[in-house]
């Protein structure tokens, strides 16, 4: 199968686009992660925008592999549809944490994108298996951020 560069470019955009608008309108979320108490393993602010930008790259190539697949269109739209669910899941998780402080909310969110990330990397393996494992990291980074925002939810109640 050959290469479509313009789509690749486009499908690791769209993930990256995303992580930048959440990050605008939440820019000052770093000075709230320095200033609220957290759990023991909390990483560095900075790693942060590094494995999210990694992560968003693996989403894009992952949602090309789909696109370019061999299966059904229905398969495909399915697997795709899930994509955008939790893309979007994912884009509000920042605001109800950072901007709201909804720090209980965000958590049961934070568990309804899991739900979503791994229904969609079932789908992704029904179809192409690297797709899915490009998500692992993903959903991995969503269980260790799960830990992050239930002790920040009961360390600053």
């Amino acid at each position: 199968m050959k290469l479509n560069k313009r789509l690749l470019f486009i499908c690791i955009a769209i993930p990256l686009i995303v992580g930048v608008i959440a990050g605008l309108i939440t820019r000052n979320s770093m000075e709230l992660f320095a200033m609220v108490e957290r759990p023991p393993l909390a990483p560095p602010a900075w790693l942060f925008p590094v494995a999210w930008t990694i992560l968003y790259t693996l989403m894009g190539v992952s949602s090309y592999i789909i696109l370019t697949a061999d299966a059904s269109q229905d398969e495909i739209n399915k697997a795709m549809k899930l994509y955008a669910y939790q893309l979007v899941v994912n884009f509000l998780w920042p605001t109800f944490f950072f901007n709201f402080e909804w720090y209980f909310f965000s958590f049961l969110w934070l568990i309804f994108l899991w739900v979503l990330v791994f229904l969609m990397i079932k789908s992704f393996y029904e179809i192409n298996k690297v797709a899915a494992y490009l998500n692992v990291p993903y959903i991995v980074w969503m269980t260790f951020a799960g830990y992050l925002n239930a002790g920040i939810w009961l360390l600053n109640r």
